[in-house]
């Protein structure tokens, strides 16, 4: 995190070009010394730079800081007028006088000074000559000498080949030393080499060439501020050369959920016990070891780790040996690793169980706690089945001899695919046969599957920088879903995806959303990127890319993309190309994919059907909120592959294509038809509107809905609401569309329409408009009420019966539908008179624990048994209900609980603040706590994570007043300029905004509709 107290003293900019220099520098690079030895100017010619790689942002924060301080100087030093109590001024001091004359001066010179270098004008891109050469401004190490870096990318003169890494964490002190030796590699003539560390105490550093015995001391300079460090060479370190760097260093095992991090628990017996883990990716590596902390840095590990002889240690790779150290205390040495990015590179220290089975070749092991080493069944069998299945779908085996999953039990992500070492969040690797549902299952395979396919997609060929993030996490999440359905197809994990696709389009309609490609170089813009768009909206486009290209097609590209770049970096025109070298000139993909991934949002497809001509325009979907605060849509084409079934040809026998490459089209059928319904299953990632068809489709609905498939049926749910939301078609035509449900049974659609229906809710709810927010609520009783009737409070049926059984009973419950309360309450209190012995069934586990929450009696018993329950699935149920209470004074205490780690784990406190801010009593509380804890908050989970974003996300998705988006607006401009910059922060403001909107344009429509 950046400090603003680094800048306490204002660097001056100078130019003093004869000076004598400060630092050994590369021969061409002409130094300027700065009077003040704050900051170090340099001249670089055109032929140094490459746009992609400069940052030139640094320097202006450098400069704009400096320009603020003073300013802030000013302001204060005008303090010394003083108004006397009869209003007159004061005269002030011939000491007050001298002082002012002296900032004047100070000022006046600065202004000349900066008048003066030559025809330089300081912009944000940097400093900016006719001759088109740049000044790059250096700034100083904290011993006050100048750092020979500017940019937060490091060099890419110097590359590491090699890391043999030594360390030895003290699970009694909580502190951790090490020793690092890089063989680093030489591309360009240098007397530096700068690499990443962060919060480390490094007390020894030397050279030693590939010819030399005799390990050179030098001199090591740090700069925190981009996380770096630079050895400063005595001599020229020659371009071809290897050289191997020695560090020692320590520090404390960190407090975050970041680095080499402890972690507390209660073992069986109920004593506090230390459990020390990794959690490196994006940007944390650094602050475990000195290294080249970006992913196209890659290397081999050799790992060597101390610890007491009664835990055990795990790394990326098989262990090779283990010696005794000292008394107590042995080293464990592991294998070579194979060519990989620090990012994942992971260890763990502690008391672990596990079980494990081999499957061709590869060692499989799951490990967890003691006390939940029961649970560990269900991972093993699933990781065994789908590590079987990629290796036969890639053609690629996986290329270790063994792969760890480990249950982590404070853990802020919901897992970490570090190659051969995958560490998981517990709620999404345990399972336990009596507590955890039908859902849970589904959330352990998913979250299994998505690691797994990290393994080639990531680990084996890994992005060049974080702007394609999406070819990691998108192709993971794509892989994730389609081996569900083809190793697990009685999860129906298809229609999550589906859910998962319309909540990424909410967000991607938003004029704050951002292309999948993106150019990021702050640790907070990096950290951002592992949002929905990179996961959701990257794997939706390739599953309508397979569509279009086929199944075959898709696949073979895919093996040619892993076969070109394995052990090595990749960029997206890097998979395009691979797709083409099959398809072989019948198809430009990197022509058709560019306009996808460049452009943020994605189009809305008009249609209008004559006969048999059907006219398709598109446009860019976005929801306008200010004139001056959208982005004009004149440019965005997308070339978008159309799917298209009719009355002639059903789902079950065959889908139509178009590829929609200019802005309007005319598709001409050979009859004419009843119906048409585009983007068939919702493979396609745009939305359409089908203008005067509506009505046709929603008379099909009413009478014969099983013509169209679930996951259209849910697709044109979506799509009515959002183009209602946009204004495009009716709320009452909306309203219409969704009367047929009551004659629906499957997940998809009633998800859908429920999703929408409880936005409408809750804004009317927090709006204060409760009787028309019950209106709302009785039209979901009537269209609903015989379904939640139907429902039995048992674990039988399918998966995705007792998945839709879960959904409505916690639905109705919540919202007093029916009599759920009355079954769910008698159920409670049975449960709780056996203290927690009996069973409950784990499907409705979830309703019956709210209701239990909502008296003071039920929440303190459900209190007590989270703290001493050993099932995951089961504490997770517990902790939405405590957090469903209307108690305020309950509320808080688990937030701020939360917060501190205590009772309730810190990883669980974004979970708590999403449910706490749906509820009419904790919207409020939520926000509040939100600010008054946010240095607290972001010293935990770090700007920009995906933590933060959700906790900003939820806490102010319910404002719909212009109060509270004034609150929103002032609270984040009051913080530093990196909390009020963040994409989340604009998302949350844009949302507040539509709120308002759409209350001011729906309100008085649907006291008239309901």
């Amino acid at each position: 995190m950046i400090e603003n107290s680094m800048f306490e003293e204002e660097p001056d900019v100078v130019d003093l070009a004869k000076e004598p220099c400060l630092h050994p520098l590369e021969p061409d690079e002409v130094e300027y010394e700065p009077r003040s030895s704050r900051l170090l100017v340099r001249g670089l010619g055109e032929h140094e730079m490459d746009d992609d790689e400069e940052d030139y942002e640094s320097s202006a924060k450098l400069l704009g800081m400096s320009f603020m301080n003073r300013s802030s100087g000013l302001q204060n030093n005008m303090s010394v007028y003083r108004q006397n109590p009869n209003g007159s001024c004061s005269v002030p001091s011939t000491r007050t006088m001298v002082v002012c004359t002296v900032v004047f001066v100070i000022a006046f010179s600065l202004i000349i000074v900066i008048y003066l270098l030559p025809k330089c004008t300081f912009t944000k891109e940097g400093c900016h000559k006719k001759n088109h050469t740049m000044e790059l401004i250096y700034p100083l190490a904290t011993n006050g000498k100048v750092f020979p870096w500017a940019k937060i990318r490091l060099p890419p003169d110097v590359i590491p080949l090699h890391y043999d890494l030594v360390l030895q964490p003290n699970l009694t002190t909580l502190k951790f030393s090490g020793s690092v030796k890089i063989v680093v590699n030489i591309l360009h003539v240098t007397r530096k080499i700068v690499l990443h560390s962060s919060g480390l105490n490094i007390t020894k550093a030397t050279i030693t060439s590939a010819q030399g015995h005799q390990a050179e001391p030098v001199e090591f300079l740090e700069y925190p501020l981009h996380d770096q460090i630079a050895l400063m060479a005595p001599e020229a370190l020659l371009a071809g050369q290897n050289y191997t760097v020695n560090m020692e260093y320590s520090s404390n095992l960190s407090d975050t959920y970041y680095g080499f991090y402890k972690i507390s628990y209660k073992d069986e017996n109920s004593k506090q016990r230390w459990f020390a883990a990794t959690q490196f990716e994006p940007l944390a590596a650094r602050s475990a070891f000195p290294c080249f902390d970006e992913p196209s840095f890659k290397a081999t590990f050799l790992i060597k780790i101390k610890r007491d002889e009664k835990l055990s240690t795990l790394s990326n790779m098989p262990k090779k040996a283990t010696t005794p150290v000292t008394n107590g205390v042995v080293q464990d040495e592991f294998f070579v690793s194979l060519k990989m990015s620090t990012y994942l590179v992971a260890f763990v220290v502690a008391d672990l169980k596990n079980i494990s089975r081999e499957t061709n070749g590869t060692l499989v092991s799951v490990y967890a706690i003691p006390q939940h080493v029961n649970q560990v069944g269900y991972a093993l069998d699933t990781a065994v089945k789908l590590l079987e299945f990629y290796q036969k779908y890639f053609l690629m085996k996986y290329p270790l001899e063994k792969l760890d999953l480990v249950a982590i039990p404070d853990f802020q992500s919901g897992a970490m695919e570090n190659w051969g070492l995958i560490t998981f969040r517990e709620t999404t690797l345990l399972f336990d046969n009596n507590t955890s549902s039908a859902k849970d299952k589904k959330l352990v395979t998913a979250v299994i599957a998505h690691e797994l396919a990290h393994q080639w997609f990531g680990n084996l060929v890994t992005m060049e920088w974080w702007n394609d993030l999406w070819l990691n996490e998108g192709f993971a999440t794509f892989m994730e879903y389609f081996a569900m359905e083809e190793v697990f197809p009685e999860l129906h994990s298809d229609e999550d995806f589906l859910n998962l696709i319309f909540k990424a389009m909410m967000k991607d309609s938003l004029n704050s959303s951002h292309p999948v490609s993106s150019a990021v170089q702050s640790s907070e813009q990096i950290e951002e990127m592992f949002d929905t768009l990179s996961y959701i909206k990257g794997a939706s486009l390739l599953l309508m890319l397979k569509h279009y290209l086929t199944k075959d097609v898709f696949q073979a590209g895919i093996e040619v993309y892993l076969h070109n770049h394995n052990y090595r970096t990749a960029q997206s025109d890097d998979l395009w190309d691979s797709m083409n070298e099959i398809t072989n000139g019948t198809l430009d993909v990197k022509k058709m994919m560019k306009t996808w991934i460049v452009h943020k949002g994605f189009p809305l497809v008009t249609v209008v059907r004559k006969g048999k001509i059907i006219s398709v325009q598109q446009e860019k979907f976005l929801y306008r909120v200010e004139p001056e605060n959208w982005t004009s849509d004149a440019s965005y084409l997308w070339h978008i592959p159309l799917t298209y079934i009719t009355n002639r040809c059903n789902f079950t026998h065959c889908t139509n294509a178009y590829l929609l490459d200019q802005k309007s089209a005319v598709i001409e059928l050979p009859e004419e038809v009843e119906w048409i319904k585009f983007n068939v299953d919702m493979n396609g990632y745009y939305i359409v509107h089908y203008a005067e068809d509506w009505k046709i489709l929603i008379d099909l609905l009413k009478k014969n809905h099983t013509a169209l498939s679930p996951k259209d049926r849910a697709n044109l749910i979506n799509n009515i609401f959002n183009l209602a939301r946009l204004g495009r078609e009716s709320l009452e035509k909306a309203f219409e569309l969704i009367d047929y449900l009551n004659k629906e049974n499957c997940t998809a659609p009633l998800t859908q329409a429920l999703f929408q229906l409880s936005l409408i809710y809750n804004l009317l709810d927090k709006k204060g408009e409760q009787q028309l927010a019950g209106r709302v609520m009785h039209r979901i009783e009537h269209l609903l009420g015989d379904k939640i009737d139907q429902q039995h409070w048992t674990d039988d049926g399918t998966l995705s019966e007792r998945e839709l059984r879960s959904t409505l009973l916690a639905f109705a419950c919540t919202h007093d539908i029916r009599n759920c309360r009355t079954t769910a309450t008698e159920m409670f209190e049975t449960w709780m008179k056996s203290n927690g012995t009996i069973s409950l069934p784990s499907d409705v586990m979830k309703a019956i624990f709210a209701v239990g929450a909502k008296s003071n009696d039920g929440w303190e018993f459900l209190l007590k048994m989270y703290s001493s329950s050993v099932s995951e699935a089961e504490k997770s149920k517990m902790i939405k209900a405590l957090a469903s209470t209307e108690d305020a004074r309950k509320l808080i205490w688990l937030m701020q609980n939360s917060l501190e780690g205590e009772i309730i784990r810190s990883q669980e406190l974004s979970h708590i603040i999403a449910t706490v801010s749906q509820s009419l009593p904790g919207y409020l509380l939520a926000w509040d706590f939100v600010k008054e804890n946010w240095e607290k908050l972001t010293r935990k989970f770090h700007l920009g994570s995906y933590t933060i974003q959700n906790i900003i996300s939820w806490s102010t998705s319910q404002f719909a007043t212009k109060t509270h988006l004034l609150e929103v607006k002032s609270f984040f401009e009051s913080k530093s300029e990196e909390s009020s910059q963040l994409r989340c922060v604009k998302e949350a403001i844009d949302t507040i905004q539509l709120n308002i909107q759409w209350m001011d344009r729906n309100l008085a429509k649907l006291q008239e509709l309901l």
